[in-house]
Parts: structure tokens; C-alpha cells; sequence
């Protein structure tokens, strides 16, 4: 999953793919000028993702001579409302790259295609693959998984005079103590942490409170958890551990790379663990995961596994062989394993991932050992969420924000942000 921008509109969204069952002809596909079968992959993602998957397809095409894959690229910002308009144009690529929270959305409208036996998931965890499947349909393959943690910076945290947490027994408490405690030791130039807006944090956070995310087609989050939430991170202003509201939430809308973690400015931040390279690579410096912290007397940690994304092919494709083969590939080659790695989740695939762990650079193996340190901790990996949920993230940090800025009362904007939400997932 993507991290800290906000997804698309459920409205344009919903608007887009209801324009699937209206279509009529094929939307796809095709040939090239040389006569060989033209498929489009569409994806997101940072130049080096771009480069790395390139030759990823050009590695494919060398194995499947009479296959020219096209690569249909984007930033995360623009990539969901570009493929809703494409869908709705009735052009949308062979193959297709999702998030989980978006899967409901496509394959509910008829938009994909089900990929049962055409791609081998032998080497996937069950538990991974059922995220894709649907009233029995296998509509999307995980291309690896990750896990929402506590991203941290230790020579940050002990050069401001602080130790590392017990990361099996610290409380919220402890984490907000933390963080004050290394803000201030610094005279401000560090931030102990940075706000987090991402569902995946108070997904984690209710399960220590016993509530689920979503129940059916609305939200199992009662009011108070929300408001403990938000407490959490008022706390976090008022002691100094991050930046006040405003800047809280200019950084909360950056990258990693502008991230306070990537800029050294921050000691500890929330993230899904396939970012850790990325954050590495920006700061320079050796960061770390740890366990989320839990609530007092919680009985579960509430970490969960999660795809990182998963492919999709189009229901309306010319070539469904083909785009089926080439999901197979980028899900089962070691040698397309060997290029990606971990850059879309620690591969899905048992076999791959056995293959190129040698070759993983050493953050990767740090995120791996971390992982295989959790697993038996970390609950079942969710299914996909309500349609509608593709709006969950953009509702949350709105509220959040009229929270933090003191424009709406913790009880006003939990009454409000539920009704909101629920909402958009009652359809």
C-alpha cells in the first residue's frame, strides 16, 4: 500500500467504473506495428520503480518473443484518476496494477477479469492470496506483502540522550514520553516522531481495543476509540514529540523522501515496512522497524500483513493469455524476482523469494527478519474492504485535521467523520 497521499474519489471512481457495464467492444489489446500481440501494464510508482520494472518487461519479452508489453507509468497522485478515466473510456490496460482498498470497487463492476488457474499461486500463503479473491473469484495476485510499523532512527534516538523501546511491552504512553524526551533534548532541532493519518494506525489501533476496521459495510470503530486517537496525537503537539498542527500536517502530505525521518529532523515515524529502503536511502542513515506500541492491557498487538499491491487483468482484454502469462512472470520468475525485490512487498511467491534472498540489499533482509520476528504475532491479512473505502484515507485526515487545529471538538468530528465514512461504504 502507498503511503500519505491521498486516494482518489470514491465519487469519480464510482462514476468511472459504472461506465464498465455500459461499454461495449474491447477496450484493450491489440497488435503491435511488427505483428506481436501488444499488452498494457499500467503501475505507479518513483523513477527507480520505472527503471526496475522496465527491464523487468524487457526481460519477459526477451522469454515471450511474440509479446510487446507497454508499460503505462504514473506517479501515485494522478495514477487511480487516470485509470478510472481510461476505464471509463473503455480503454483500460490488459493488465492492471491495485491496492487492496480498490479491488472491491473494479471487480464488484465487472472490470476484471478472474484469474483462477491461469496464473500459479502454489507459492503463495493462502491466507496472502484470499486477499484477491472475491464471492470465489481470484480477480488480483499479491505481489508481496508488508506490514504498517514503527519506522525508527536509532543513532537519532540515542544521540539525543534516549534508548531504544522494548518494543514487545511499550505502551502509547511510553511512545509519547519518548518522543517528548528526545524533542526536547535536542532543543527542537529533532522531532522525537511525525503524525501518522494512514488507516492502517488506527486499524492496528482499534484491533488493541477489540473493534475491527470494517464490519459488513460499515465501520466497527466506535466513537471513544477515535477519540483516544486523536488524543494520542494531541498529546504528541502539546508535549513538542512532533511538529505543531499545521506542520504536522504539511509533512503528513509529503513523500518519503520530504518526510522527517528522510530528512533526519524526525527520530520515529509510522510506514508500511517496504518503505523502509526508500526512508534509508533518503536520511542516509541505518533506520529500523519496531512493533507498533499497544494500549494497556491489550491483548493483541493488532500488526497485521497486508499486500504491498496486487495485479489485475481486464475483464474486456483481447489477450487474456497473455496478460495472465505476464502476471505469472512478475509474480513467479526468479529472474524478475531478482530485479524487482522487494520494491513491490517482500515477494508473495515462497519460491521467489527463497531465490533472491541472497541478493536482498541489507535493508530488505532487516525488513524480512523483521517480519519473520512478528509473524506469529501479526493477525490474518484483512479482505478487501467495502467499496467506497478508496475514500477511507482522504475522510480520516480531513477530520484529523479539523481535530488537530482545534475547528472541531474529538466528539463532534468522531460523530461526523462515522457518519462520512460509513456513507461512502454503503453503496
Amino acid at each position: 500500500m502507498s503511503s500519505g497521499k491521498k486516494m482518489w474519489s470514491a465519487a469519480l471512481l464510482a462514476t468511472a467504473v459504472l461506465a464498465v457495464t455500459a461499454a461495449c467492444g474491447s477496450d484493450s489489446g491489440g497488435e503491435s506495428a511488427d505483428g506481436k500481440v501488444k499488452v498494457r501494464f499500467s503501475y505507479w510508482g518513483s523513477d527507480a520503480r520505472q527503471k526496475m520494472t522496465e527491464e523487468a518487461i524487457k526481460k519477459f519479452e526477451a522469454k515471450n518473443p511474440n509479446i510487446d508489453i507497454e508499460g503505462e507509468f504514473s506517479d501515485f497522485g494522478s495514477y487511480y484518476e487516470t485509470l478510472a478515466t481510461k476505464v471509463a473510456g473503455n480503454d483500460a490496460p490488459d493488465v492492471i496494477t491495485i491496492e487492496i482498498r480498490g479491488l472491491r470497487e473494479y471487480a464488484e463492476r465487472g472490470a476484471l477479469a478472474d484469474l483462477a488457474g491461469k496464473v500459479n499461486t502454489a507459492d503463495i500463503d493462502a491466507k496472502v492470496l484470499a486477499t484477491g479473491s472475491l464471492d470465489g473469484k481470484q480477480y488480483a495476485i499479491p505481489t508481496g506483502v508488508n506490514a504498517f510499523s514503527l519506522v525508527v532512527n536509532p543513532d537519532l534516538v540515542e544521540k539525543n540522550g534516549q534508548k531504544l523501546p522494548d518494543d514487545t511491552t511499550w505502551t502509547w504512553k511510553d511512545y509519547v514520553d519518548l518522543a517528548t524526551k528526545i524533542t526536547a533534548e535536542s532543543g527542537g532541532k529533532v522531532f522525537g516522531t511525525q503524525q501518522s493519518f494512514n488507516p492502517g494506525y488506527l486499524q492496528i489501533f482499534a484491533a488493541q481495543r477489540g473493534e475491527q476496521f470494517y464490519q459488513g459495510n460499515k465501520l466497527g470503530i466506535s466513537p471513544d476509540t477515535l477519540k483516544a486517537w486523536w488524543a494520542n496525537m494531541q498529546d504528541l503537539i502539546k508535549s513538542k514529540g512532533t511538529p505543531d498542527a499545521a506542520k504536522s500536517v504539511e509533512i503528513g502530505a509529503q513523500s518519503v523522501d520530504q518526510s522527517l525521518l528522510g530528512t533526519n529532523t524526525g527520530a520515529m515515524g509510522m510506514w508500511w515496512s517496504n518503505q523502509l529502503g526508500a526512508i534509508n536511502k533518503a536520511s542516509g542513515q541505518e533506520v529500523g522497524l519496531l512493533r507498533m506500541p499497544k494500549a494497556e492491557g491489550a491483548t493483541t498487538g493488532g500488526m497485521f500483513l497486508q499486500p504491498a499491491m496486487l495485479y489485475t487483468a481486464s475483464s474486456k482484454t483481447e489477450h487474456p493469455a497473455e496478460a495472465a502469462k505476464f502476471i505469472d512472470f512478475m509474480i513467479n520468475d526468479p529472474e524478475a524476482g531478482e530485479i524487482i525485490l522487494s520494491d513491490r512487498g517482500l515477494p508473495a511467491s515462497s519460491k521467489v523469494l527463497a531465490a533472491v534472498k541472497d541478493k536482498l540489499p541489507a535493508t530488505d533482509i532487516k525488513t524480512l527478519d523483521f517480519i519473520d520476528e512478528v509473524r506469529s504475532e501479526l493477525s490474518d491479512p484483512p479482505a478487501a474492504p467495502p467499496k467506497g473505502a478508496s475514500a477511507m484515507e482522504d475522510i480520516l485526515t480531513r477530520y484529523s485535521e479539523e481535530v488537530l487545529f482545534g475547528r472541531m471538538t474529538p466528539d463532534d468530528a468522531a460523530q461526523k467523520f462515522l457518519t462520512e465514512a460509513n456513507a461512502s461504504i454503503a453503496g
